[in-house]
């Protein structure tokens, strides 16, 4: 069985695109999911938040120029049972201007993918993506199946919301990834002490209704310390509000996409 595709990505950084990506894979790991996180952002934050140093030569860009096979650069995280890395680094930036001059620019980490991806070794493939939608950006949605937008709770999130679902209807329409669903939005950073988090929140979800996950990501100091610590959540402080919404968010994936037979 082909591993599910998830992109969790949004043009906008800082929204906890990041944060997501390494605390749902780790949480889908501790149920027994086998998780491959994808880091296709230059910056490496899911690399090192996961504990791992950006090392030259690591990440995706060599097997994307076809040098080596994206499975050989896979590294298990030995914290984790089920949970496996593909490490970013420095040189994934040149990508977005080394791809535009492919004929088969929106389609080559589908392609390098492959194999990874039809391989049964996973049960779930999660794609963190750079804070822009640039052409990185757009192969990890040609690529996916299902497209997580991590949305702040603040001013302007609607607007942005509203480019990223378009830009997925245009890939869809353009026969690019026909398949391509719209799998979840995720509010984060919502603050309680303020009105405006609740007046996003409410609004985000009177329009998507189904669409919006029941799990709200608190702001949490512990959620941003934790990657500097080379550790999830559930690692660095279990008990904390970010965690218990983690969790609740690895549950809520589990049952809408069908991660689990059981």
């Amino acid at each position: 069985m082909a591993a599910k595709v998830f992109a969790i990505a949004n043009q906008k950084g800082g929204v906890g695109k990041s944060t997501t990506a390494i605390n749902l894979s780790v949480g889908l790991a501790n149920k027994g999911v086998p998780t491959l996180l994808i880091d296709l952002d230059p910056q490496a934050n899911a690399t090192s938040g996961l504990g791992l140093i950006k090392t030259a030569g690591s990440s995706l860009y060599g097997p994307l120029h076809g040098e080596g096979m994206a499975m050989d650069k896979i590294q298990p995280i030995n914290e984790h049972k089920n949970l496996w890395i593909l490490p970013s680094e420095v040189d994934m930036a040149a990508l977005e201007i080394e791809l535009a001059q492919r004929p088969d620019y929106l389609h080559s980490l589908r392609q390098c993918l492959e194999p990874v991806i039809k391989s049964d070794q996973f049960r779930a493939i999660i794609f963190d993506c750079p804070p822009a939608l640039g052409l990185i950006s757009m192969n990890a949605l040609a690529a996916a199946d299902y497209l997580l937008v991590a949305l702040q709770c603040e001013y302007m999130a609607m607007e942005g919301l509203q480019q990223i679902l378009g830009v997925v209807q245009k890939l869809k329409d353009a026969g690019t990834n026909t398949t391509l669903e719209v799998g979840g939005i995720l509010m984060t950073m919502y603050d309680v002490r303020t009105n405006l988090s609740r007046q996003v929140d409410q609004e985000v979800r009177s329009h998507f209704e189904k669409l919006v996950f029941d799990t709200i990501v608190p702001r949490s100091v512990r959620l941003s310390e934790a990657p500097s610590f080379g550790q999830s959540i559930f690692d660095y402080d279990p008990l904390s509000p970010g965690a218990v919404a983690y969790k609740k968010l690895t549950q809520e994936v589990i049952k809408r996409f069908g991660l689990k037979d059981n």
